[in-house]
């Protein structure tokens, strides 16, 4: 019989024992079957008593090993949960950065083009500037050849310089 039932059996028998006279908490019993009984439940009971310590040392060690394996989760989460804002607030900050060099370095270039483009502008105004001015003495030259062809002469002048090229 389970130790429950037996307990529940006791409780049976002191409700149905009869009263003292003159008694309403005092009651009797027959000693010799409460003591039997008693005895029985006091035998059960070691064996119950061990597997319910057994239980609750096993339910306490799944418990701990619970919360240990809990507590390495969460660290292992927060952890974690680190590394990933670390390596995003990197990601931001590279990105800004990279951002930055790239607006940098379109002003340079544009800077560079500008200049450039003044330095080519210049150096073709003053290619420009030449020309014409070879240009004029080669129409001079040759005016004055068709002009010395009419009358019959082709004289240099002494003080007459040849073109510098």
């Amino acid at each position: 019989m389970d130790p429950l039932d037996r307990i529940d059996e006791i409780i049976a028998m002191v409700e149905q024992a009869r009263s003292v006279p003159m008694s309403r908490t005092n009651f009797m019993f027959d000693r010799g079957e409460m003591i039997q009984i008693l005895d029985e439940l006091r035998a059960e009971l070691p064996g119950d008593l061990r597997k319910a310590a057994a239980l609750l040392e096993e339910r306490d060690r799944i418990i701990d090993r619970g919360k240990r394996e809990a507590d390495r989760i969460i660290s292992e989460g927060e952890t974690e949960h680190a590394r990933l804002v670390s390596v995003n607030e990197i990601t931001v900050s590279a990105e800004h950065e990279a951002a930055r060099i790239i607006a940098e370095a379109r002003t340079e270039a544009q800077r560079l083009r500008e200049e450039v483009d003044d330095y080519v502008d210049t150096a073709l105004a003053n290619f420009e500037q030449f020309l014409t001015r070879a240009l004029a003495s080669i129409e001079r030259g040759r005016d004055k050849m068709h002009a010395l062809r009419e009358i019959g002469t082709f004289v240099g002048e002494e003080n007459e310089r040849p073109l510098p090229f």
